[in-house]
């Protein structure tokens, strides 16, 4: 966020004042065309507002609220925020330690003596920062055959408890939603009322959040938005999930209004101390010493070196992003009424043009001899063991990983930093040469070294026919609350993963295809009987999944 400053002589005002206008206008109508670009007038639809300096600067509805009905999108309509949740439970938990009621070092079977914790010491510090090494509930398979149904928190947690651990406390991060869960548990254990009372009454109550409520499918909300799904390029009505089974990694509705609302009031500690929220906000470590980019509730991430703490949400039906940026009191939130495309790129980029730090674009580049440019042609090696290649053609630089037949153009800022076009994501050469470098985008940051890797041979393409494309049609499931929907168009085949872009495979045989844009290849199980697909395997970052076809 931009430093505050107090302008004190008056011509100075006067001559900024024009400027000041322009600039508003100009982020107003710069943010309004990303929003009309993403969200269509006759498709699902999303809220958004942006406030700076504690004020709103802009607020608008896109698309519709419930296509059925044919009804718009108002700034007014209420949404399921998914795990966004997660602030108000971490909240949760830190009032009750102002309170002196829990010790965030406290284990787990203090609260829970039965807890299975397979001879590890788990703590209410490893639940909030996804480090517990529990396995979390929506990647067991198991969540298909009760997500419908109304559970108590015990019989949820009963469902998780006995899987084995991922790994031991504190020795890895993983996103883990049973953390969560128990987290809502030990809150009703404590206060001796359900997390959804404690929730209503010690924080929507207290900030006067109106439209916020414990979500719920058969209550009347007004306002509500209807949520989608996108299934073989078709709208259709959300499956359905008992608001039981998110709980209290994701059972919040809410407003962007609201949302505004709980993010102030989180600023000006309302709720908790500046302590306290000062814990929330810090990005934790493991025991190898790295960053987990982590804190209670939030993750702790930057655009380009500002740093911004932020949390998105998905649920059947809706996605959801929230960015605040603390240096410039920035605050964006985005809503959405289906679950087929992440808001989380886009929200960025508005919280990048806010902050007056929008991300550059090709027209931006500084101009660099060849011979400047060809310094830094050569192969990288990460930590990782991943190899990316910097490519020369003219004056353009190419970036690419791997064995990925995708290459992208990367342009120069300065002397020695180039960046992908639309994008947050950057090389940069430290000392001006080939010896090393970093790749940094908003979320994470790797180091590589030059190495004498060889660039492999791009992988040959075949040329299936679309019938024979036509029978791998379908959903497969990865793991609950997780597909790739596989589609066909012309002679062009297509996988789009939940909450992510459509993108284009190439066949390398007739059942196995590979992608350009990232290191993987999916393959096709097909059933010797019907010579129909029954399953795929996605290969990726040395991972192998199955997915069984489910549609």
């Amino acid at each position: 966020m931009k430093k505050t400053f107090i302008l004190k002589a008056f011509f100075l005002v006067l001559f900024m004042a024009i400027p000041s206008i322009d600039y508003a206008q100009n982020i107003t109508t710069e943010i309004d065309q990303l929003m009309n670009d993403q969200y269509k007038a006759d498709g699902f639809g999303a809220t958004i507002l942006v406030a700076k300096e504690g004020k709103v600067v802009f607020k608008k509805a896109y698309g519709k609220a419930n296509m059925e009905l044919d009804i718009d999108m108002i700034p007014e309509n209420v949404f399921e925020i998914g795990s966004i949740t997660k602030q108000f439970t971490a909240v949760g938990i830190l009032m009750l330690l102002e309170e002196g009621k829990l010790s965030l070092d406290d284990e787990i079977t203090k609260y829970i003596p039965d807890y299975p914790t397979q001879g590890t010491k788990i703590t209410i510090h490893h639940l909030l920062t996804h480090t517990s090494g529990i396995k979390s509930y929506t990647s067991i398979p198991s969540l298909r055959d009760f997500a419908r149904k109304d559970l108590s928190v015990t019989e949820l947690i009963d469902a998780f408890k006995d899987e084995p651990m991922d790994f031991k406390p504190n020795e890895q991060f993983r996103y883990n939603n049973s953390g969560y869960v128990l987290l809502g548990y030990i809150i009703e254990k404590i206060t001796g009322e359900s997390y959804a009372t404690f929730v209503q009454e010690r924080i929507f109550d207290k900030l006067n959040m109106k439209s916020s409520y414990y979500g719920s499918k058969s209550q009347l909300i007004k306002n509500r938005a209807y949520g989608y799904q996108d299934r073989n390029e078709k709208y259709v009505n959300a499956d359905y999930i008992s608001m039981t089974i998110p709980y209290a990694a994701g059972s919040l509705m809410s407003t962007v209004d609201d949302l505004f609302t709980w993010n102030t009031a989180i600023r000006n500690h309302k709720l908790i101390s500046k302590e306290s929220t000062e814990k929330a906000f810090t990005n934790y470590k493991i025991d190898n010493g790295n960053n987990i980019n982590y804190g209670y509730g939030w993750f702790t991430n930057r655009i380009k070196d500002v740093p911004v703490i932020e949390h998105g949400g998905g649920i059947f039906g809706y996605t959801s992003q929230g960015i605040y940026v603390p240096s410039d009191n920035v605050y964006v939130i985005l809503l959405t009424n289906c679950d087929c495309v992440s808001p989380t790129d886009i929200a960025y980029k508005i919280a990048a043009i806010t902050i007056g730090n929008s991300y550059p674009k090709a027209a931006d580049a500084i101009k660099i001899s060849k011979a400047d440019l060809a310094q830094f042609v050569g192969a990288y090696k990460f930590e990782d063991g991943a190899v990316r290649f910097v490519t020369q053609e003219g004056n353009q630089l190419y970036s690419q990983r791997g064995d990925s037949n995708s290459k992208f153009k990367i342009y120069p800022i300065s002397k020695n930093r180039f960046f992908f076009d639309d994008s947050f994501a950057e090389l940069i050469f430290p000392d001006g040469t080939k010896k090393q470098v970093i790749f940094r985008d908003n979320t994470s940051e790797a180091k590589g070294v030059w190495s004498n890797e060889k660039k492999p041979e791009a992988k040959k393409e075949v040329q299936l026919s679309a019938e024979v494309l036509k029978k791998y049609i379908g959903t497969y499931e990865l793991a609950p609350n997780f597909t790739i929907e596989i589609t066909v168009e012309g002679d062009k085949i297509f996988g789009q993963p939940t909450n992510q872009s459509k993108v284009e495979l190439f066949a390398e045989s007739e059942d196995k295809f590979f992608l350009k844009v990232v290191v993987a290849t999916v393959t096709f199980q097909i059933d010797e009987t019907t010579k129909l697909p029954i399953s795929l395997t996605l290969d990726q970052g040395g991972n192998q999944t199955v997915g069984k076809k489910i549609k």
